[in-house]
Formats: structure tokens, sequence, C-alpha cells
């Protein structure tokens, strides 16, 4: 499709919700995007959480960045204001981990919450840098972790369990992974 052949498919439409688990990215490595969460430890999370929203404001300032390559996958704005928000909760999350015993994270609907949200009217320009503050934040978090802290247990509502450190490793995959999701849509649309 030529570049001024792309329609913008409106936002607010909800896309395919996404049902994988993806914990499995904690014993191999990501087929789709290469990461090996294998080959980090906790301690490095904070510094890959402020390279990966450092790559943000560039691939939102790119033309196509608001506009979904396609009826069953997020723009690269999209997929920024889920980065955005994941960093966030993770930040809650991992301040449960640290102050209270195997905490039960509350359940978070992403594509609910995509929709609700309105994550594809949003601006871009806001997007990343609330995207870079939210990095900022819970790159800090993780700084503070010390010692034993990064065994401390947490789970999600569906049975998955967490020490700090798988917490950490399992995180980071998602942003990087979606920084891919993006560029790959970017390129469609510029094709």
């Amino acid at each position: 499709m030529g570049r001024g052949a792309c329609v913008r498919i409106v936002a607010d439409v909800p896309i395919e919700p996404e049902t994988k688990d993806w914990t499995f990215v904690l014993d191999q490595a990501c087929e789709e995007c290469g990461f090996d969460t294998r080959e980090i430890t906790g301690r490095d999370v904070p510094a890959l959480v402020r390279e990966n929203a450092a790559v943000w404001p560039g691939v939102l300032a790119r033309p196509g960045a608001t506009t979904r390559p396609d009826d069953s996958t997020w723009s690269p704005l999209e997929y920024a204001c889920h980065v955005r928000d994941v960093y966030r909760l993770f930040a809650t999350r991992l301040e449960l981990m640290r102050t209270q015993d195997d905490p039960l994270y509350p359940n978070w609907d992403q594509d609910a919450t995509a929709i609700e949200d309105r994550y594809g009217q949003q601006d871009p320009t806001r997007v990343a840098d609330e995207l870079e503050v939210a990095a900022a934040a819970l790159a800090d978090r993780f700084d503070g972790v010390r010692g034993e802290q990064w065994s401390r247990p947490g789970r999600r509502s569906d049975g998955a369990s967490f020490t700090v450190d798988t917490f950490a490793r399992y995180l980071i995959h998602d942003p990087v992974h979606h920084v891919l999701d993006a560029e790959q849509g970017l390129a469609t649309l510029e094709r």
C-alpha cells in the first residue's frame, strides 16, 4: 500500500485482545523480537528502561505514528500509551512487592484501558513526555532495590508468581518488544 493510500483506522475501535501468556519470556528468548531476559538480571533493568524511554520520542515524531497499519494492530501512539501505562503500573506493583508480603496485584485490563483512555487520540508529544517521566520513576524505584529485596515475591490473579528480579526481567521485554511492533507498523505504512 502506498503512503498516500493509507487510511486512518479509528483508534476507538478495539483490536483483538491479547491472550498470550508472555511469562514464557523468563524461560526462553522471544521468537518475535529476539530479546532474551535470561541474559540480564533485575539490576540491568533500570538502565534498559531509561534506554527504552529515550527511543519513543523519535518513534512518535515519525509520520504515521498515529495510524494503525491494519485493523488488528495498534498504532505506534497506542503502543507508546500502553508502554507508559505499563511503566506506571509496574512502579505500583514494585512498591507493593517492596512493602507487602507476597502481594496479589490488582487486575489490569490493558485492552479496556486503551479504549477508555482513547489511546489513539492522545497527543504524541505529551505521551512521549509522560512515558519518559513514568520510565524515570520506575527506573529510580528499581535502582532502590537492594540485596534480599530482589527475592521478594508478588503474584497476579492468574497464578503467575514473580520475584522482584523475575518481575523486572519480565517487565522489560514488553517495552522492548513494543518498540519493534511500532517500528514494524511504521515500516508497513511507509511502503
